[in-house]
């Protein structure tokens, strides 16, 4: 089997593969070892092996291939290699996509070629929104949650202003929280962009202190967000008065910012690993493997592999349209979502976290890093249906969420 770009391709059905068994192949394609290998990476690919295994390994008698790639950040290195996968391995599902740049190119090869899409840690709004298709579901997260969440929390804490990643999901990460921010009384007074991978933010981090901010917000991730906010302390930024705001920060952030530095942060997920006894047991379970616990795109990659089996598995089939409407149909539940639901856009609806990062004398054990404000509703934290300007949103559909 040939798979251009392709870093693992794991049979995880026991027993020998008869030639007539032709396996259904999901392909996790993320940033294997760049700048968010730690949100998703290697720790997407063992929480998609995770749920074949739960699930049982097969499906309508076929064994279940997880297949993993690395897009390194670039739209046309992902394309490439799912236009591969899909033409010539026969993929059926393409999940996880951070990046997104290379998740909205991905959804229009899913849309023309009818494969499923199921985003976990790619973000853009506009995946459910203007960009949205009957073969795409985002799972996990996306940027109007962060900024229902984060934004709406903090907005009078300002004047804010943005540092913010020059792509698809710092362009989107910014809009949608500046605009929450102003609608709950908030005000901007700047922002500046930086590329993909920075590693000196010290002309930012100057030009928001010349700006008057007195709040700082990076809208950008993985290591571009540790390394920002750590200079941000070094150069005693908070000390000063400022406070820090990281719109997308996952456990494993905290764990490479440290306490110290980190202590104070509000943060919005979409799962976290010790809010009650299930998820503690299933990301115990990932931390045996991986040995660090689980970011919330991770676990998010997890759920929705785990739907589409059930889905596959309910109609007895694998084309794209039937599965869709099933998994559409029924309720998650598992340990992400008890009663999560997907609507007419794509957009996987559950509840939200809002969290703050402990200071080290509140810690009681290792990765024991934050602590819940508040459970924010599905229907609070993600956009309203009638807002996203999604064309496979009915008016019928529009006019209920509008009332």
């Amino acid at each position: 089997m040939r798979l251009a770009l392709a870093l693992a391709a794991v049979v995880l059905a026991g027993g020998v593969v008869r030639a007539d068994e032709k396996p259904l192949r999901i392909g996790v394609l993320n940033d294997q070892s760049g700048i968010y290998a730690d949100m998703a990476g290697p720790g997407s690919v063992i929480a998609a092996k995770m749920a074949v295994e739960d699930f049982g390994g097969t499906v309508l008698g076929r064994p279940i291939e997880i297949i993993a790639g690395d897009h390194q950040n670039k739209p046309d290195v992902g394309s490439a290699l799912v236009n591969r996968w899909i033409d010539e391995d026969g993929v059926d599902v393409i999940t996880d996509i951070p990046t997104s740049s290379v998740l909205l190119a991905v959804q229009e090869i899913g849309r023309k070629k009818n494969k499923l899409v199921l985003a976990s840690t790619g973000g853009s709004s506009d995946f459910t929104g203007k960009a949205c298709a009957p073969t795409g579901i985002h799972w996990t997260y996306d940027t109007y949650a962060l900024a229902a969440g984060t934004g709406k929390s903090l907005a009078k804490d300002g004047p804010w202003f943005f540092i913010t990643a020059d792509y698809a999901f710092g362009a989107a990460l910014e809009r949608d929280t500046s605009k929450a921010v102003e609608q709950s009384g908030g005000k901007i007074v700047g922002a500046v962009k930086h590329p993909q991978g920075t590693t000196d933010f010290s002309s930012y981090l100057l030009q928001a202190q010349g700006a008057g901010a007195k709040l700082i917000a990076f809208a950008n991730s993985g290591a571009d967000q540790v390394n920002a906010i750590k200079q941000a302390n070094e150069f005693g930024i908070p000390q000063s008065g400022i406070k820090l705001a990281g719109l997308y920060l996952h456990i494993t952030d905290i764990h490479a910012i440290g306490l110290p530095t980190a202590q104070g942060l509000i943060l919005t997920q979409g799962f976290y690993w010790d809010l009650n006894d299930e998820t503690r047991a299933w990301s115990k379970r990932f931390y045996e493997r991986h040995k660090a616990m689980p970011t919330m795109g991770q676990a998010g990659t997890y759920s929705s592999i785990l739907h589409y089996l059930k889905a596959v598995k309910a109609t007895g089939a694998t084309d794209t349209a039937k599965v869709v409407v099933e998994m559409k149909a029924t309720p998650v539940d598992d340990f992400f979502s008890h009663g999560g639901r997907i609507r007419e856009d794509g957009r996987m609806v559950h509840d939200l976290y809002l969290l703050q990062v402990k200071a080290p004398a509140e810690q009681k054990y290792p990765w024991d890093y934050l602590k819940l404000i508040r459970v924010i509703p599905g229907d609070e934290a993600f956009r309203p249906l009638n807002e996203g300007d999604c064309p496979l949103v009915t008016k019928e559909a529009a006019n209920r969420t509008a009332q």
